[in-house]
């Protein structure tokens, strides 16, 4: 088998179910096996021993999503086996759940969290589904009241932002002013094929409108470009099964069980492409203090794949690496 250098991140959908319905996601698992297991999550034993095999195996970062990550109730276990471990801490939610209990519970734990705003229009989160199942919409005060207050209790702040036929007009400058987040991904609508199917035609836009986005916030420092080419085969996720997946060819593929392939097996199954997950940007200062040994370990273990590719693949981490060290 050909010589390949992991991603070092990697993303564990924890919990299939969600408390909101937004139109454009496509992290449904519907053809995923084991749906019994789908609906509350793996149970303890097995989410802990997961996230012991994905740090045995050198991932350096780990972000707990859903579903609704918020809803999974070993949430705060699995989180510290983690940090125990020394990866990176990262998690990604629609903000629904956070509060002053729930920032003091996780401040030793999580180094990022990651809320996801696609708008600040009560109408237009409705229209996204961007809502909890009782039509509950967080508003713009809401959302600055949680970023503010994690921010102020040293959580490093990301949001992340779905381009759509819903928001693409919108314009979230004054928003981003306000709470100044250290990362603002901004991707476009992701069509899956059996995840999203029955709303592609309401939320897909083309290239020349998600640019119009983008320019009309080409101000904002922390903005992170994410089309669809960029997002496809670049992430390592595990779904709530226990199994990797991929979106690189459009539809949801799964590996076998990490817990009964092992991961180097399993990941080996699911050809994700280190090149596009450095090319998109995906290695920055995540805060680990290992930050400097994935460089290291990338720029050594790049070799192979001159031979494979191109020097493309390191030219990312070597822009980086001279960055942090100067």
């Amino acid at each position: 088998m050909a010589s390949i250098t992991p991603i070092p991140s990697v993303n564990f959908h924890l919990i299939k179910p969600c408390n909101m319905g937004c139109k454009y996601c496509f992290a449904r698992f519907n053809d995923v096996d084991n749906q019994k297991l789908l609906r509350g999550g793996p149970d303890l034993h097995s989410a802990l021993r997961i996230v012991d095999a994905l740090a045995d195996f050198g991932f350096q970062k780990i972000t707990f999503a859903g579903g609704e990550p918020t809803l999974y109730p070993h949430l705060k276990a699995v989180v510290g086996r983690a940090k125990a471990h020394g990866l990176t801490t990262m998690l990604v939610t629609n903000g629904s759940k956070l509060n002053s209990t729930f920032y003091a519970s996780y401040v030793d734990l999580l180094d990022w969290l990651t809320i996801s705003v696609d708008s600040l229009s009560i109408d237009t989160n409705l229209r996204i589904g961007r809502a909890t199942h009782g039509g509950r919409v967080l508003s713009r005060a809401e959302y600055e009241q949680r970023l503010l207050e994690a921010k102020a209790q040293k959580f490093r702040i990301k949001i992340n932002t779905v381009v759509s036929r819903y928001n693409y007009t919108e314009d979230m400058n004054s928003f981003l002013d306000a709470v100044h987040p250290e990362r603002w991904k901004v991707f476009q609508a992701l069509p899956i094929r059996g995840e999203n199917d029955d709303y592609r035609s309401e939320f897909e836009i083309t290239t020349a409108e998600y640019k119009g986005f983008l320019v009309r916030h080409s101000r904002q420092p922390s903005l992170i470009v994410e089309d669809n080419d960029a997002m496809k085969g670049s992430y390592c996720m595990v779904n709530p099964a226990g199994a990797f997946y991929t979106n690189a060819e459009g539809i949801l593929r799964e590996s076998r069980p990490i817990l009964e392939a092992g991961v180097e097996a399993a990941y080996q199954e699911m050809g994700y492409s280190t090149i596009k997950f450095l090319d998109r940007g995906g290695v920055y200062d995540w805060g680990n203090k290992g930050i400097y040994n994935i460089y290291a370990l990338q720029m050594s273990r790049m070799i192979p794949l001159y031979n494979q590719t191109d020097v493309r693949a390191i030219l990312p981490c070597c822009k980086y690496f001279c960055s942090i060290v100067q």
